[in-house]
């Protein structure tokens, strides 16, 4: 396979690895890597072969480990409302996160009230995911560290120096191999509708302490372009074009994915998947999905109209996009989240062969 490196992804590899205080300790031919012994092993559960060094070395990427936010009334002009962000929700506290900062620091160890979570992002592979960074009872922080495996980040713990596997959602060097991190639900859409759905929202300052060009998207025409590819894939499925944003569940390394297309401007979707009742509600920015037991009869209807209520089921409970009730019947109860998250499709091909593509 032809690797594409674009020159601005070339230049931005090039001034970070030069600022990097901790390089990659061991480099081979082609950027596959002798991954560093963490702790006291080097096993590695992906082929080592496969894991490559992106560049900039441990931390050359830097994390976010004191995140400012703003309110509302103050984002600044490059908030405008077709960007891209990613929301939580822990209890009151609702805050967004800025593509435009996320592509340039990949991780943000943020605390919510008495959660502490890191929210991971890869540019390279289009996924946000967000996990408990307390670990067996330990809080840590994590960073870039700099690997890359099918194009995706590998951030590692600061505490265990172990890495882990962002989409693997899996400790997969180090320490703590084989943990699996506590995943937190996390929304991606845009400005607009996040803002229309949480105007209490906060949202993650430019005031990062880092200089950065944010608003200038770092890589080029990497997210148009189905050619370019950093490093070559484990499995490139082509059922699909690889850049395009699907919303993927996965459930004991199977995974089934969601087109945007198929929701148009609002639909309610119920689905099975690996022996599961699955609830899809979404449109043409957002897709989310939730776990129906089997007592679970009722129908559901996309209602959002720039207001939180997103979803209502045939007995009058409405829900947000959170899937937390908020009126009706039954207000206070909240679904269950599936195991899922927006990714380029071809991650998805590469991290779970095979997957299934909801028609």
């Amino acid at each position: 396979m032809k690797l594409y490196i674009h020159p601005i992804l070339f230049t931005l590899f090039l001034i970070m690895g030069c600022s990097s205080s901790t390089p990659i300790e061991s480099q081979v031919d082609d950027n596959t890597v002798e991954p560093p012994t963490n702790g006291d092993t080097n096993t590695w559960l992906l082929p080592i072969s496969q894991v490559r060094d992106g560049g900039p070395g441990r931390d050359g990427i830097p994390s976010i480990n004191d995140p400012e936010f703003i309110d509302v009334s103050e984002a600044p002009g490059i908030l405008r409302d077709e960007v891209r962000v990613v929301g939580i929700k822990i209890g009151s506290t609702v805050r967004a996160y800025p593509h435009y900062i996320l592509d340039w620091h990949e991780v943000v160890n943020d605390d919510i009230k008495s959660t502490s979570v890191a929210i991971t992002y890869c540019p390279l592979t289009g996924s946000a995911i967000a996990w408990n960074r307390r670990i067996n009872g330990r809080k840590t922080s994590f960073g870039v560290s700099g690997l890359l495996y099918n194009n995706n980040v590998i951030p590692f713990d600061r505490t265990t120096n172990s890495n882990w596997s962002q989409l693997g959602l899996q400790c997969v060097n180090g320490t703590l191999i084989g943990e699996t991190p506590e995943v937190m639900t996390l929304v991606e859409t845009n400005w607009f509708i996040w803002k229309a759905m949480f105007p209490e929202t906060t949202i993650l300052s430019t005031n990062t302490g880092f200089d950065r060009t944010y608003g200038v998207y770092p890589y080029g025409d990497y997210i148009t372009n189905n050619n370019a590819l950093i490093f070559p894939l484990t499995k490139d499925d082509r059922r699909l074009p690889r850049k395009e944003r699907v919303h993927a569940i996965v459930d004991e390394n199977q995974s089934k994915v969601y087109r945007f297309n198929t929701f148009g401007g609002g639909k309610a979707i119920k689905d099975t998947f690996n022996g599961k009742n699955i609830l899809l509600v979404g449109g043409n920015e957002t897709i989310v999905s939730f776990e129906l037991n089997s007592e679970n009869t009722l129908s559901f209807k996309y209602i959002f109209n720039t207001s939180e209520a997103y979803f209502e089921d045939s007995a009058g409970t409405v829900y947000n996009v959170f899937g937390q009730a908020i009126s009706g019947p039954g207000k206070g109860k909240r679904l269950k989240a599936t195991n899922s998250f927006i990714a380029y499709w071809f991650s998805i091909g590469a991290f779970y062969p095979n997957p299934e593509i909801f028609e």
